[in-house]
């Protein structure tokens, strides 16, 4: 059996003297769909936010690929391919579906980028229909989520709000 994509063991987060995330452990395979449910400040946006280091761990380990990143800076984490759609309109909100599939790859480099935005009108055609219009808070989050790359926060925000 292959390794996992993502890991946590075990991971402990505070804010300041407050505990938010207590040995929590979780693992990701390949392919797989994770939903993380819970209540408004139960820690599933600090879990995600961890990969990047922001906000830091305090004990324990995440591993991507079976590689510790825990203690990798933010530009190592994203030029591994690792990327976060936060909900809401934190990100990109005037740009066209295609720039956002585009920015989906930056942090890799351009060695990927026409074999991922491939991928994307593959698994979302709808997508290559609409490349040139702006994208709306789902459209966005999916391209902006290119790939294999886990990590969209509130995913059906959007959705239950409107």
């Amino acid at each position: 059996m292959s390794q996992p994509l993502l890991a946590f063991n075990e991971v402990d987060v505070f804010y300041g003297p407050i505990q938010a995330l207590k040995q929590v452990s979780l693992t990701v395979n390949e392919g797989e769909t994770v939903a993380l449910i819970g209540a408004n400040g139960a820690g599933k946006s600090t879990l995600l936010m961890s990969v990047f280091g922001q906000p830091r761990i305090a004990g324990g380990e995440i591993f991507y690929r079976g590689e510790a990143i825990s203690r990798k800076s933010t530009h190592f984490i994203a030029s591994n391919g690792i990327a976060q759609a936060p909900e809401g309109r934190r990100i990109f909100p005037d740009m066209t579906v295609e720039e956002n599939l585009l920015m989906g790859t930056i942090a890799i480099g351009n060695r990927y980028q026409a074999e991922d935005k491939a991928r994307m009108y593959q698994l979302f055609p709808r997508l290559e229909e609409r490349r040139g219009q702006r994208a709306d808070d789902p459209l966005r989050r999916r391209a902006a989520d290119a790939g294999h790359r886990p990590g969209a926060d509130e995913p059906t925000a959007p959705a239950a709000a409107g």
